[in-house]
């Protein structure tokens, strides 16, 4: 048996109408997965729908802006309703409506950034996370970013919020843990997607990130999928409360 495969799954990819939720989504479908593509547009998750099913794979859009509870409870109803209880979650959604230094940010700026990308996970997670539980077993997935396991001139507020996912994947670990819910994070480095086009289409900004990399080279978005999927596939049974960090080397420091 392929412990990769997510054959008879129901997965949520929040985000997924391009970048990095696009490439998770792409590849938890061609695992086998019954694939959720979510984003606030649905005409954008309608085409990679499109293109699944053109692949002959099971995917289906629901639009859904997750600041909205309402609207998260809705994108869940919807797919229980379809294709029963939620087998992965993957919180890849995220904003950053602000890059400067921190004594520049707004108070409505710095509430949206931890509204979206921490309290939002959480609206999500603790609606799946019973239906997983009567099943005895799960997988929850946060897309978080080496922005919260270093510090940052620009990216502060972004920082703080991907610290915090860090930190809530720990404690939802071991929350949910013992009814087989596992929890994990990602932390990509700079990866070429629009969401973070002021980085690597500035170069400046690009030259510094590839100096600092052992690699030389700045990610793609399928260079996170395959940790997605070894995350939300039972190959990852024994991974939980945990942060991969797919960067390239950028972190790992040296001269």
């Amino acid at each position: 048996m392929d412990s990769f495969s997510l054959k008879g799954k129901t997965a949520i990819v929040t985000g997924s109408s391009r970048g990095i939720g696009r490439a998770i989504a792409v590849a938890y479908a061609r695992a086998g997965a019954r694939v959720v593509v979510t984003s606030r547009k649905v005409d954008a998750c309608a085409a990679v729908v499109e293109q699944l099913r053109g692949e002959g794979l099971e995917a289906m859009a629901i639009a859904c802006n997750i600041s909205r509870k309402d609207e998260i409870t809705a994108l869940v109803d919807q797919t229980e309703k379809a294709w029963g209880p939620v087998d992965v979650l993957v919180c890849n959604a995220a904003v950053n409506p602000y890059y400067g230094p921190m004594s520049g940010i707004s108070d409505e700026a710095f509430t949206k950034v931890l509204d979206v990308n921490i309290k939002s996970n959480l609206w999500l997670i603790n609606r799946v996370a019973p239906g997983m539980a009567e099943k005895g077993k799960g997988s929850v997935v946060i897309i978080s970013s080496i922005a919260g396991l270093t510090g940052s001139r620009v990216l502060g507020a972004y920082g703080i919020s991907k610290a915090a996912d860090i930190s809530l994947a720990r404690s939802l670990a071991l929350e949910w843990g013992k009814q087989g819910i596992r929890t994990n994070c990602i932390a990509p480095g700079l990866i070429k997607t629009d969401f973070a086009k002021a980085l690597w289409d500035n170069p400046e900004t690009l030259a510094g990130a590839l100096k600092s990399s052992p690699l030389n080279m700045i990610g793609e978005p399928e260079d996170i999928a395959g940790a997605a999927l070894l995350l939300g596939s039972d190959a990852g049974r024994f991974i939980t409360g945990t942060t991969i960090v797919i960067d390239g080397g950028a972190t790992i420091g040296g001269e």
